[in-house]
Protein backbone atom coordinates (compact mmCIF):
# COMPACT_ATOMS: atom_id res chain seq x y z
CA UNK A 1 0.00 0.00 0.00
CA UNK A 2 3.00 2.48 0.56
CA UNK A 3 4.41 3.00 -2.35
CA UNK A 4 8.37 3.91 -1.91
CA UNK A 5 10.06 3.66 -5.59
CA UNK A 6 14.03 3.64 -5.49
CA UNK A 7 15.49 6.90 -6.95
CA UNK A 8 17.29 6.45 -9.65
CA UNK A 9 20.94 7.83 -9.55
CA UNK A 10 22.17 7.19 -12.63
CA UNK A 11 20.58 10.09 -14.36
CA UNK A 12 22.53 13.05 -14.52
CA UNK A 13 19.80 15.36 -13.02
CA UNK A 14 19.63 15.39 -8.92
CA UNK A 15 16.36 13.39 -7.64
CA UNK A 16 13.03 15.76 -7.45
CA UNK A 17 14.67 18.49 -9.95
CA UNK A 18 13.47 19.25 -13.55
CA UNK A 19 16.85 19.62 -16.07
CA UNK A 20 15.72 23.23 -16.74
CA UNK A 21 17.05 24.14 -13.60
CA UNK A 22 20.28 24.12 -15.98
CA UNK A 23 18.92 27.79 -17.24
CA UNK A 24 20.00 29.46 -13.97
CA UNK A 25 23.75 28.37 -14.44
CA UNK A 26 23.53 29.50 -17.88
CA UNK A 27 21.38 32.30 -17.49
CA UNK A 28 23.95 33.52 -14.61
CA UNK A 29 27.12 33.09 -16.83
CA UNK A 30 25.53 35.22 -19.88
CA UNK A 31 24.64 37.95 -17.73
CA UNK A 32 27.72 38.04 -16.20
CA UNK A 33 29.82 38.42 -19.42
CA UNK A 34 27.31 40.42 -20.83
CA UNK A 35 27.48 43.01 -17.95
CA UNK A 36 30.97 43.00 -17.17
CA UNK A 37 31.80 44.01 -21.02
CA UNK A 38 29.39 46.38 -20.78
CA UNK A 39 30.67 48.12 -18.11
CA UNK A 40 32.58 50.70 -16.87
CA UNK A 41 36.34 49.55 -17.11
CA UNK A 42 36.72 49.60 -12.55
CA UNK A 43 33.67 47.01 -12.50
CA UNK A 44 34.85 43.34 -12.67
CA UNK A 45 31.85 40.79 -12.46
CA UNK A 46 34.07 37.76 -13.77
CA UNK A 47 34.86 36.52 -10.17
CA UNK A 48 30.93 35.72 -10.11
CA UNK A 49 31.44 32.94 -13.04
CA UNK A 50 32.47 30.92 -9.74
CA UNK A 51 28.64 30.40 -8.97
CA UNK A 52 27.80 28.59 -12.15
CA UNK A 53 29.40 25.38 -11.06
CA UNK A 54 29.17 25.50 -7.69
CA UNK A 55 24.87 26.16 -7.84
CA UNK A 56 25.25 22.93 -10.69
CA UNK A 57 26.29 20.76 -7.92
CA UNK A 58 22.80 20.59 -6.13
CA UNK A 59 20.93 19.57 -9.14
CA UNK A 60 22.80 17.75 -11.50
CA UNK A 61 25.84 15.54 -12.31
CA UNK A 62 29.38 15.29 -12.71
CA UNK A 63 29.04 15.48 -16.70
CA UNK A 64 26.60 18.71 -16.29
CA UNK A 65 29.07 20.52 -14.07
CA UNK A 66 31.60 19.99 -15.57
CA UNK A 67 30.03 21.28 -18.74
CA UNK A 68 29.14 24.34 -16.36
CA UNK A 69 32.63 24.95 -15.16
CA UNK A 70 34.14 24.68 -18.55
CA UNK A 71 31.61 27.14 -20.14
CA UNK A 72 32.52 29.87 -16.96
CA UNK A 73 36.28 29.26 -17.82
CA UNK A 74 35.04 30.31 -21.15
CA UNK A 75 32.82 33.24 -20.25
CA UNK A 76 35.88 34.93 -18.22
CA UNK A 77 38.26 34.12 -21.38
CA UNK A 78 36.18 36.13 -23.57
CA UNK A 79 35.72 38.89 -20.68
CA UNK A 80 39.27 39.25 -20.90
CA UNK A 81 39.26 39.55 -24.61
CA UNK A 82 36.89 41.90 -25.05
CA UNK A 83 38.11 44.31 -22.67
CA UNK A 84 42.06 43.87 -23.44
CA UNK A 85 42.68 42.78 -20.19
CA UNK A 86 43.92 38.90 -21.28
CA UNK A 87 47.68 38.86 -20.56
CA UNK A 88 47.22 40.77 -17.12
CA UNK A 89 48.42 39.17 -14.19
CA UNK A 90 44.48 39.22 -12.62
CA UNK A 91 42.35 37.93 -15.33
CA UNK A 92 45.04 34.79 -15.34
CA UNK A 93 44.68 34.69 -11.81
CA UNK A 94 40.47 34.78 -11.96
CA UNK A 95 40.98 31.88 -14.81
CA UNK A 96 42.99 29.44 -12.68
CA UNK A 97 41.08 30.48 -9.35
CA UNK A 98 37.58 29.30 -11.41
CA UNK A 99 39.52 26.46 -13.33
CA UNK A 100 40.41 24.93 -9.89
CA UNK A 101 37.35 25.79 -8.11
CA UNK A 102 35.15 23.74 -10.85
CA UNK A 103 37.87 20.73 -10.85
CA UNK A 104 36.78 20.76 -6.90
CA UNK A 105 32.89 20.82 -7.57
CA UNK A 106 32.91 18.13 -10.02
CA UNK A 107 35.39 16.13 -8.06
CA UNK A 108 32.65 16.81 -4.79
CA UNK A 109 29.68 15.64 -7.35
CA UNK A 110 31.42 12.05 -8.46
CA UNK A 111 32.05 11.08 -5.00
CA UNK A 112 28.60 12.40 -3.76
CA UNK A 113 27.20 10.17 -6.45
CA UNK A 114 29.30 7.48 -6.15
CA UNK A 115 28.36 7.01 -2.37
CA UNK A 116 24.56 7.89 -3.36
CA UNK A 117 24.81 4.62 -6.02
CA UNK A 118 26.54 2.71 -3.36
CA UNK A 119 23.17 3.70 -0.66
CA UNK A 120 21.19 2.59 -3.74
CA UNK A 121 22.46 -1.18 -3.98
CA UNK A 122 21.89 -1.24 0.09
CA UNK A 123 18.65 -0.08 0.22
CA UNK A 124 17.49 -2.21 -2.98
CA UNK A 125 18.77 -5.78 -1.26
CA UNK A 126 17.44 -4.27 2.16
CA UNK A 127 14.37 -3.53 0.08
CA UNK A 128 14.51 -7.25 -1.36
CA UNK A 129 15.23 -9.00 1.90
CA UNK A 130 12.67 -7.55 3.77
CA UNK A 131 10.17 -8.22 0.89
CA UNK A 132 10.80 -11.70 1.29
CA UNK A 133 10.36 -11.61 5.39
CA UNK A 134 6.94 -9.42 5.18
CA UNK A 135 5.43 -11.01 2.01
CA UNK A 136 2.29 -9.52 0.14
CA UNK A 137 -0.65 -10.80 1.12
CA UNK A 138 -2.48 -12.90 -1.60
CA UNK A 139 -5.57 -10.42 -3.08
CA UNK A 140 -7.89 -13.74 -3.00
CA UNK A 141 -7.63 -17.01 -1.14
CA UNK A 142 -11.20 -18.99 -1.83
CA UNK A 143 -14.49 -16.39 -1.25
CA UNK A 144 -12.03 -13.90 0.77
CA UNK A 145 -10.79 -10.45 -0.76
CA UNK A 146 -7.56 -9.36 1.41
CA UNK A 147 -5.25 -6.44 1.80
CA UNK A 148 -2.41 -5.47 3.88
CA UNK A 149 -1.25 -2.05 4.66
CA UNK A 150 2.24 -1.74 6.65
CA UNK A 151 3.64 1.60 8.30
CA UNK A 152 6.80 1.73 9.57
CA UNK A 153 7.07 4.22 12.37
CA UNK A 154 11.53 4.00 10.98
CA UNK A 155 11.70 6.13 7.77
CA UNK A 156 12.85 3.82 4.55
CA UNK A 157 12.05 0.76 6.47
CA UNK A 158 9.95 -1.96 4.68
CA UNK A 159 9.60 -4.41 8.46
CA UNK A 160 9.96 -3.31 11.97
CA UNK A 161 8.23 -5.28 15.22
CA UNK A 162 4.72 -5.55 13.18
CA UNK A 163 3.91 -8.06 10.85
CA UNK A 164 1.09 -10.22 9.02
CA UNK A 165 0.72 -13.30 6.78
CA UNK A 166 -1.47 -15.85 5.39
CA UNK A 167 -1.86 -19.57 4.21
CA UNK A 168 -4.37 -21.43 2.41
CA UNK A 169 -5.04 -25.23 4.28
CA UNK A 170 -5.71 -28.56 2.91
CA UNK A 171 -9.48 -28.66 4.44
CA UNK A 172 -10.64 -25.12 2.31
CA UNK A 173 -9.95 -22.66 5.04
CA UNK A 174 -7.63 -19.36 5.25
CA UNK A 175 -5.19 -19.13 8.04
CA UNK A 176 -4.33 -15.14 8.79
CA UNK A 177 -1.71 -14.01 11.66
CA UNK A 178 -1.16 -10.88 12.75
CA UNK A 179 1.35 -9.70 15.66
CA UNK A 180 3.40 -7.24 17.30
CA UNK A 181 6.86 -8.16 18.47
CA UNK A 182 7.65 -6.14 21.55
CA UNK A 183 10.67 -3.88 21.03
CA UNK A 184 12.19 -1.97 17.85
CA UNK A 185 15.52 -1.93 15.64
CA UNK A 186 17.58 -4.91 14.78
CA UNK A 187 16.12 -7.50 17.35
CA UNK A 188 12.55 -7.11 16.67
CA UNK A 189 13.14 -7.57 12.86
CA UNK A 190 14.68 -10.63 13.54
CA UNK A 191 11.54 -11.75 16.34
CA UNK A 192 9.80 -10.71 13.16
CA UNK A 193 10.90 -13.34 10.82
CA UNK A 194 11.32 -16.12 13.21
CA UNK A 195 7.40 -15.97 13.88
CA UNK A 196 6.52 -15.25 10.49
CA UNK A 197 8.73 -18.30 9.18
CA UNK A 198 7.43 -20.26 12.11
CA UNK A 199 4.16 -19.49 10.88
CA UNK A 200 4.36 -20.36 7.39
CA UNK A 201 6.32 -23.46 8.05
CA UNK A 202 3.30 -24.85 10.11
CA UNK A 203 -0.29 -23.31 9.29
CA UNK A 204 -0.69 -25.45 6.43
CA UNK A 205 0.40 -28.57 8.66
CA UNK A 206 -1.40 -28.23 12.08
CA UNK A 207 -4.77 -30.06 12.19
CA UNK A 208 -6.34 -27.40 14.39
CA UNK A 209 -5.69 -23.77 15.23
CA UNK A 210 -4.94 -24.26 19.01
CA UNK A 211 -2.40 -26.50 18.07
CA UNK A 212 -0.92 -24.28 15.49
CA UNK A 213 -1.11 -21.54 18.20
CA UNK A 214 1.21 -23.99 20.70
CA UNK A 215 3.79 -24.71 17.81
CA UNK A 216 4.44 -20.79 17.75
CA UNK A 217 4.53 -20.41 21.37
CA UNK A 218 7.12 -23.02 21.62
CA UNK A 219 9.08 -22.33 18.23
CA UNK A 220 9.16 -18.34 19.47
CA UNK A 221 10.57 -19.62 22.67
CA UNK A 222 13.03 -21.95 21.43
CA UNK A 223 14.89 -20.09 19.08
CA UNK A 224 15.04 -16.90 21.54
CA UNK A 225 16.71 -19.03 24.17
CA UNK A 226 18.52 -21.75 22.57
CA UNK A 227 21.83 -20.19 22.79
CA UNK A 228 21.43 -19.55 27.30
CA UNK A 229 23.51 -21.87 29.25
CA UNK A 230 20.92 -23.73 31.53
CA UNK A 231 22.06 -21.48 34.58
CA UNK A 232 21.86 -19.02 32.21
CA UNK A 233 18.59 -16.39 33.42
CA UNK A 234 16.29 -14.85 30.86
CA UNK A 235 16.15 -11.27 31.18
CA UNK A 236 15.22 -10.76 27.38
CA UNK A 237 11.40 -10.63 27.61
CA UNK A 238 11.21 -11.61 24.16
CA UNK A 239 7.49 -11.97 23.21
CA UNK A 240 4.58 -11.11 20.63
CA UNK A 241 0.99 -10.64 20.67
CA UNK A 242 -1.12 -12.20 18.21
CA UNK A 243 -4.37 -13.23 16.55
CA UNK A 244 -4.70 -16.01 14.56
CA UNK A 245 -7.68 -16.84 12.51
CA UNK A 246 -8.99 -19.60 10.49
CA UNK A 247 -11.89 -18.58 8.10
CA UNK A 248 -13.69 -21.94 6.38
CA UNK A 249 -14.61 -21.36 2.43
CA UNK A 250 -18.29 -23.08 2.99
CA UNK A 251 -19.00 -22.01 6.88
CA UNK A 252 -19.99 -18.44 7.61
CA UNK A 253 -18.01 -17.80 10.36
CA UNK A 254 -14.29 -17.15 11.81
CA UNK A 255 -12.38 -18.68 14.34
CA UNK A 256 -9.79 -17.08 16.39
CA UNK A 257 -7.63 -17.51 19.06
CA UNK A 258 -6.62 -13.65 20.38
CA UNK A 259 -2.53 -13.42 22.78
CA UNK A 260 -2.80 -10.23 24.16
CA UNK A 261 -3.63 -8.44 21.17
CA UNK A 262 -5.96 -5.59 20.51
CA UNK A 263 -9.36 -7.42 19.42
CA UNK A 264 -10.43 -7.21 15.77
CA UNK A 265 -13.30 -5.08 14.38
CA UNK A 266 -16.07 -6.68 12.45
CA UNK A 267 -17.89 -4.06 9.88
CA UNK A 268 -21.57 -5.31 8.64
CA UNK A 269 -24.07 -2.86 7.61
CA UNK A 270 -21.97 0.25 8.73
CA UNK A 271 -21.89 -0.85 12.08
CA UNK A 272 -18.95 -1.75 13.70
CA UNK A 273 -18.08 -4.81 16.64
CA UNK A 274 -15.27 -5.84 18.56
CA UNK A 275 -14.51 -9.22 18.88
CA UNK A 276 -13.96 -9.37 22.41
CA UNK A 277 -12.74 -13.14 23.01
CA UNK A 278 -13.58 -14.67 26.35
CA UNK A 279 -10.36 -15.62 26.42
CA UNK A 280 -7.20 -13.72 25.62
CA UNK A 281 -4.38 -15.74 26.02
CA UNK A 282 -1.06 -14.40 27.16
CA UNK A 283 1.41 -13.34 24.40
CA UNK A 284 3.30 -15.58 21.86
CA UNK A 285 6.64 -16.78 24.21
CA UNK A 286 5.00 -16.66 27.38
CA UNK A 287 3.03 -19.51 26.98
CA UNK A 288 5.39 -21.96 27.69
CA UNK A 289 6.72 -21.05 31.47
CA UNK A 290 3.27 -19.82 32.30
CA UNK A 291 1.97 -23.70 31.89
CA UNK A 292 -0.40 -22.83 28.94
CA UNK A 293 -1.19 -25.95 26.88
CA UNK A 294 -3.74 -25.03 25.43
CA UNK A 295 -5.39 -22.15 23.22
CA UNK A 296 -8.95 -21.37 23.53
CA UNK A 297 -11.12 -20.69 20.36
CA UNK A 298 -13.52 -18.20 19.72
CA UNK A 299 -15.96 -18.30 17.20
CA UNK A 300 -18.07 -15.42 15.24
CA UNK A 301 -20.51 -15.21 12.69
CA UNK A 302 -18.49 -13.94 9.19
CA UNK A 303 -21.04 -13.66 6.42
CA UNK A 304 -21.23 -12.63 3.04
CA UNK A 305 -20.04 -9.44 2.58
CA UNK A 306 -18.59 -8.79 6.40
CA UNK A 307 -15.43 -7.00 6.46
CA UNK A 308 -13.14 -7.77 9.06
CA UNK A 309 -10.16 -5.94 10.51
CA UNK A 310 -6.81 -6.53 12.06
CA UNK A 311 -4.36 -4.23 13.05
CA UNK A 312 -1.68 -4.05 15.52
CA UNK A 313 -1.46 -1.12 18.76
CA UNK A 314 0.51 1.28 16.18
CA UNK A 315 -2.68 2.01 14.54
CA UNK A 316 -4.75 2.75 17.91
CA UNK A 317 -2.04 4.25 19.72
CA UNK A 318 -1.16 7.20 17.12
CA UNK A 319 -1.10 10.59 18.55
CA UNK A 320 -1.34 13.95 16.85
CA UNK A 321 0.56 17.04 17.98
CA UNK A 322 -2.07 17.30 20.66
CA UNK A 323 -1.49 14.44 22.01
CA UNK A 324 -5.33 12.59 21.06
CA UNK A 325 -5.35 8.94 19.61
CA UNK A 326 -6.29 8.16 16.29
CA UNK A 327 -10.08 7.79 16.49
CA UNK A 328 -9.98 4.42 14.63
CA UNK A 329 -13.27 2.63 15.38
CA UNK A 330 -15.17 5.67 14.75
CA UNK A 331 -13.32 6.65 11.22
CA UNK A 332 -13.91 2.44 10.01
CA UNK A 333 -17.28 2.55 9.53
CA UNK A 334 -17.47 5.03 7.17
CA UNK A 335 -15.42 2.76 4.74
CA UNK A 336 -17.65 -0.15 5.26
CA UNK A 337 -18.71 -0.05 1.73
CA UNK A 338 -15.02 0.10 0.27
CA UNK A 339 -13.30 -2.63 -1.56
CA UNK A 340 -10.52 -4.07 0.77
CA UNK A 341 -7.64 -2.47 -0.86
CA UNK A 342 -9.62 1.35 -0.96
CA UNK A 343 -10.39 0.83 2.63
CA UNK A 344 -6.71 0.51 3.49
CA UNK A 345 -5.90 3.71 0.82
CA UNK A 346 -8.24 5.60 2.95
CA UNK A 347 -6.91 4.87 6.26
CA UNK A 348 -3.62 5.07 5.29
CA UNK A 349 -3.96 9.23 4.47
CA UNK A 350 -6.42 9.23 7.40
CA UNK A 351 -3.78 8.32 9.46
CA UNK A 352 -1.02 9.83 8.27
CA UNK A 353 -3.05 13.43 8.03
CA UNK A 354 -4.02 12.58 11.85
CA UNK A 355 -0.36 12.25 12.67
CA UNK A 356 1.04 14.91 10.45
CA UNK A 357 3.20 12.18 8.83
CA UNK A 358 5.19 10.57 11.69
CA UNK A 359 4.60 7.63 13.58
CA UNK A 360 6.07 6.87 16.82
CA UNK A 361 5.46 3.36 16.09
CA UNK A 362 5.01 0.87 13.64
CA UNK A 363 1.47 0.22 12.20
CA UNK A 364 -0.23 -2.80 10.42
CA UNK A 365 -3.77 -3.60 9.23
CA UNK A 366 -5.26 -6.07 7.64
CA UNK A 367 -8.59 -5.98 5.75
CA UNK A 368 -10.88 -9.16 4.58
CA UNK A 369 -13.81 -9.16 3.36
CA UNK A 370 -16.07 -12.58 2.59
CA UNK A 371 -17.31 -12.71 -1.01
CA UNK A 372 -20.23 -15.07 -1.89
CA UNK A 373 -18.29 -19.31 -2.85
Amino acid sequence: MAFRPWLDFRRPWRPGHAPALVVIPLGLIVTVCVVDVLAPPHIHLGPLLVAAPAITVAFAGAGVTALMGVLAVAGQVLIGVLRGVLPTANIQAQIIALVVVSVVCVTVCVVRDRREQQLHRVRSVAEAAQSVLLQPLPARAGPLRIAGLYLPAVEEADLGGDLYAAARTAHHSTRLLIGDVRGNGLGAINNSALLLGAFRAAAHRQATLPRLAVHLDAAFRWDTSQWRSPTEQDTTEDFATAILLDIPDHDPVAHLISCGHPPALLLRDDHLTPLMPEASHLPIGFGGPFGVTAYEVQTFAFEVGDLLLLYTDGVIEARNADGLFYPFTKRAPAWTKDDPDELLRHLQGDLLSHVHGHLDDDAAVVAIRRLAV
